[in-house]
């Protein structure tokens, strides 16, 4: 069994991972940059090293990370998500030091990064994909003799893509020519490599991913499916497992294409293959991520399994202890991202000092953070604070939950996304189950949240700001 593991990453995703390592009598080695030398990860961690004053060089660097590994007698490394948790030289030298990398293989994870390539081992293996170009574009003339054949809406897509990021809309030829040399610059910055490809953009779908594991024995199954739908610019901000929109057939089915995903590509370890789903109830297969996901936590509310745990177990090289009948859901989750950022103000950055911090408590709900009260939220990284998951028996009682968990919920110092989920969850749109992907754009009128407020959460509101102004 893994004895020691390095967790090449930060924030909550760093503190899941070690609080994993703790309950499975594994030692933990937490990283920092001097930006994050006061983060609740470096306090939790068995041990803690320094990556220097830079704040981003360090959790992107291979050989320091795995050469830290080595130094401190770790056995295992765990990415977590972003940084390098997709990065398959941080496996590639993980495998050639004698490193166990949590994840993938090297191999798997470079062939479902390549989109294209993603695509191609996706439609060999009988998944429906979405139309679109065989490969990377050559031209724009290419593309928009493409567009033409499929017909407009179209989406160009960065092929090492991820995150949301280096993908765009085309409604028409000029936007499609406009848009060409923008999304090679974002995915040249982004991702280091120029490679695009075009899909026929499917209008307004619901966006639905599957939880899979798989270990080194062949053995693979399904948690059951997240709805990802509500969304802003393809970032996601609050997630539910199950969907409220599949019937059980329609659950088996995307359930059974997961796990045939993963089979095709020798998968191992933790993954989530996604999909869209048209107003026609038609799936299409859209990536496969090669890493546990921000939303993981709906996943282990509704099954009990420990989708960390699983991770360090399948990197062990031991087999799943669990068959597919045995998955069984119970109830709704839904997960909160709570971002430090200001709604009203185009969801700009809010960072700073977390004057007053009080976790939302009670029944059915989880919090995964990594403030605390007197932190300061560095502007280096991610906006995300925590993640707030309620879980209750049904739809609607689910629902009522996450209200009033984020009603209890207490941030003070900076401003945060929880106004804005309390207008979502108020709304009829969400409270009857029925929604997707054009939701956020579809109802601007949420964000002007100070005319919606109720009484109490306009004292919270109040009460944040006095407390931000006052320094407390």
């Amino acid at each position: 069994m893994i004895r020691k593991i390095l967790v090449a990453n930060r924030g909550e995703i760093a503190v899941r991972i070690i609080r994993a390592c703790a309950e499975m009598g594994i030692r933990s080695v937490a990283i920092y940059s001097e930006a994050d030398r006061y983060s609740l990860h470096v306090k939790k961690a068995d041990e803690a090293y320094s990556l220097g004053s830079e704040p981003l060089a360090g959790y992107l660097n291979v050989h320091r990370i795995v050469n830290l590994a080595v130094s401190t007698g770790c056995d295992a490394i765990h990415p977590g998500y972003g940084f390098l948790s997709e990065n398959p030289e941080l496996a590639a030298a993980c495998a050639r030091r004698g490193i166990t990398f949590i994840g993938p293989s090297a191999e798997v994870i470079q062939r479902m990064g390549d989109k294209t390539e993603a695509r191609d081992a996706m439609k060999a293996a009988g998944l429906p994909v979405t139309p679109g170009s065989d490969g990377n574009l050559k031209s724009v003339e290419q593309a928009l003799e493409l567009a033409e054949e499929f017909g407009y809406p179209v989406m160009l897509k960065a092929t090492s893509g991820g995150g949301g990021r280096g993908i765009r809309r085309c409604n028409t030829p000029e936007e499609l020519r406009r848009n060409y040399d923008r999304v090679i610059s974002e995915a040249t910055k982004a991702f280091g490599r120029a490679d695009i490809f075009l899909e026929k953009c499917i209008v307004n779908p619901r966006h639905i991913e599957v939880q899979v594991l798989a270990d080194h024995f062949g053995n693979a199954i399904h948690l059951y499916e997240r709805d990802c739908s509500v969304q802003r610019r393809n970032q996601k901000l609050i997630e539910i497992a199950p969907s409220p929109q599949l019937d059980e057939a329609q659950r088996q089915y995307i359930g059974g294409l997961a796990v045939l995903a993963a089979k095709a590509v020798n998968y191992t370890n933790a993954g989530t293959v996604e999909f869209l789903l048209d107003e026609n109830s038609r799936f299409y297969f859209m990536e496969m991520n090669t890493r546990v996901q921000v939303e993981h936590t709906i996943t282990e509310t509704i099954t009990g399994v420990d989708i960390v745990e699983e991770q360090i177990r399948i990197a062990a090289n031991l087999p799943l202890r669990f068959q597919q009948h045995e998955i069984v859901r119970r109830g709704f989750a839904i997960q909160f991202r709570i971002n430090a950022e200001d709604p009203k103000n185009g969801f700009l950055p809010s960072f700073g000092r977390v004057s007053r911090y009080y976790a939302p408590g009670g029944p059915g709900v989880r919090t995964d953070t990594a403030i605390y009260t007197g932190y300061t939220v560095p502007p280096h990284y991610d906006s995300m604070l925590a993640k707030v998951v309620v879980w209750a028996l049904t739809w609607e009682d689910a629902v009522n939950r996450g209200e009033r968990a984020l009603r209890d919920m207490g941030l003070y110092g900076i401003k945060t996304t929880v106004p804005y989920y309390l207008q979502i969850l108020r709304h009829p749109e969400f409270r009857s189950g029925h929604f997707n992907t054009s939701f956020v754009e579809a109802h601007p009128e949420l964000i002007d949240y100070s005319q919606k407020l109720s009484r109490e959460d306009l004292a919270l509101v109040l009460a944040a700001a006095t407390a931000a102004h006052t320094g407390l």
